[in-house]
């Protein structure tokens, strides 16, 4: 398992073992980070390259993430790529397990079956790629997200740039004053602060 400040490890890249299906079997790899960091990118990113090799691809997320497009996953720099919105992770498992590549996006909002699913896809020779936040803005683990990276052969954790210091940041820091663990938001709500930015504010 590496652990790669960069998005994309010297020692292992992701494209090049994993695109090798028929050799290796299903997958699990995980994109973490705060907000703003480029987690849907990078997402994106592997997923075109999967298409461009010709793979069946199938991009799932959570029908509560309604902030840009119901039927797009869409990065920060407006990229974005086709995809159905699920109510649970198990419709993941129905929906994809006849495909090659599946992509989860904002994996932390889903159910605590999402590891499940993604086991039960990856046992089936399934490269499935997660994408989430791996903190709430407490900075407490979010949702199914550390339970995904227990199980996953690679974990890229990607950093936004602190607002405060310009440090990278692995923080979500919340602006305005609402204690729920879930609230969709972008920079009106967030900023993405490092360690020292982010406890020395709370």
């Amino acid at each position: 398992m590496i652990f790669a400040r960069n998005q994309q490890s010297a020692m292992f890249n992701s494209d090049d073992v994993f695109k090798r299906k028929s050799e290796f079997g299903g997958s699990i790899e995980v994109i973490c980070g705060s907000m703003f960091s480029g987690k849907t990118e990078e997402l994106i990113r592997r997923l075109r390259r999967a298409q461009i090799a010709k793979l069946s691809v199938e991009i799932f997320k959570p029908k509560t993430d309604t902030r840009f497009d119901q039927n797009a996953v869409v990065s920060h720099n407006a990229n974005s790529i086709q995809s159905t919105a699920v109510d649970t992770s198990s419709s993941i498992l129905l929906l994809g397990s006849q495909v090659q590549v599946v992509g989860i996006d904002e994996a932390q909002f889903f159910d605590d079956e999402l590891p499940n699913v993604c086991t039960m896809l990856a046992n089936k020779g399934v490269r499935v790629i997660v994408a989430g936040l791996d903190m709430d803005f407490k900075g407490n683990p979010f949702g199914p997200i550390p339970a995904i990276m227990a199980i996953a052969e690679s974990i890229t954790k990607v950093y936004a740039v602190c607002v405060k210091c310009g440090n990278p940041a692995l923080y979500s820091y919340r602006l305005v004053p609402d204690d729920e663990t879930i609230l969709l938001g972008e920079k009106e709500s967030y900023e993405p602060r490092c360690r020292v930015c982010y406890y020395g504010s709370n």
